[in-house]
């Protein structure tokens, strides 16, 4: 008889767990690059059931070369996805409505590093010159800049040559380039691994050049929004993500960790993911998640100052929310 109810507890414990995980509403999240540190909040927030104490069952795309994350949501291939700000509100502004619903990151961390053998001092010197720029929506900072600084991007001795780069640091390795995007975070230090001495290099901080860049803030279809049920998933998405993105702020040797457990190329190195994380809890410092709108209206003016040819044409409209992260985070 006790074995019969020893068996009936047991197997009610195991239609419970079913149930429960059945029950697990489903999210699919894309990120914009490759499994790295750049995204330990999520990783973390999954590895420590932090999506599970929400009741999310959440599934992480990792980005590459090839994947533009407007077009995975468009296509109905994620719930929500990591972009960078002039990318979201350019891909808006072209029909596909993308809304920020939280700002993980408050700083940006791109920049653009010169070899110093290349006469380049100030931005002033860049014309004449060949610069490497990322593509897939993240030229948009750079086309930014120098419509700024009034520099043509169409070659010539008062332009710049723009080199399409792809996602490495080989442009100046090889020197086919005076200058290429790197990321205060990754490509820099893939420089120095090269070989060459910081002091060999000029960098120039896109925030420090007055060119504001939100980066990695996640966004959602707008019309998605009007859905009760997806608004409240959302909700809880933001709030578990914060959770995982501070414990990662607090323990950036464990949240480089468990990135490695998740990279299933096997591509990436403990040393550079250590120092990754290090590197972009710098970035995510200061966040609790919410979008300031300060800095949404800095970004929104640095990409309509683009004179003839701005990196949008008119003040977006419904383009972020405070919605998601007043609820997730009181």
């Amino acid at each position: 008889m006790k074995k019969t109810i020893a068996s009936l507890l047991m197997a009610s414990a195991f239609s419970l767990a079913a149930f429960q995980a059945g029950a697990a509403d489903k999210v699919t999240l894309q990120l914009k690059w490759v499994t790295q540190a750049q995204f330990a909040g999520y990783y973390v927030a999954k590895d420590k059931g932090f999506y599970e104490e929400e009741g999310l069952d959440v599934e992480i795309k990792p980005g590459g070369p090839d994947i533009a994350p407007a077009q995975v949501i468009a296509g109905g291939g994620a719930d929500v996805v990591v972009d960078w700000m002039p990318s979201a509100l350019a891909t808006r502004e072209k029909g596909v409505p993308l809304v920020n619903i939280a700002q993980p990151f408050k700083s940006s961390g791109m920049m653009l590093t010169c070899l110093k053998e290349s006469g380049v001092k100030g931005p002033e010197d860049f014309k004449g010159k060949t610069l490497g720029v990322w593509f897939f929506g993240n030229e948009y900072p750079f086309l930014s800049w120098m419509a700024h600084l009034k520099i043509p991007t169409d070659g010539g001795p008062e332009g710049v040559t723009v080199l399409k780069q792809g996602f490495n640091v080989d442009p100046l390795i090889q020197k086919q380039a005076a200058c290429i995007s790197t990321m205060t975070y990754n490509e820099y230090w893939q420089v120095i691994d090269a070989g060459i001495k910081p002091e060999d290099l000029v960098t120039f901080k896109y925030e420090d050049q007055g060119v504001a860049t939100l980066e990695d803030g996640l966004y959602v279809l707008e019309d998605k929004l009007k859905d009760p049920d997806f608004k409240a998933k959302m909700i809880k998405f933001v709030r578990a993500s914060m959770k995982g993105w501070k414990y990662a702020e607090e323990n950036p040797d464990e949240a480089a960790d468990i990135v490695l457990e998740n990279d299933s190329t096997g591509a990436q190195t403990e040393a550079h993911q250590k120092r990754m994380m290090g590197e972009v809890a710098k970035l995510t410092a200061g966040s609790n998640g919410t979008l300031d709108e300060a800095d949404y209206k800095r970004t929104v003016a640095s990409l309509l100052a683009g004179g003839s040819d701005p990196v949008i044409s008119r003040e977006p409209e419904g383009a972020w929310t405070h919605e998601i992260t007043d609820s997730a985070l009181k």
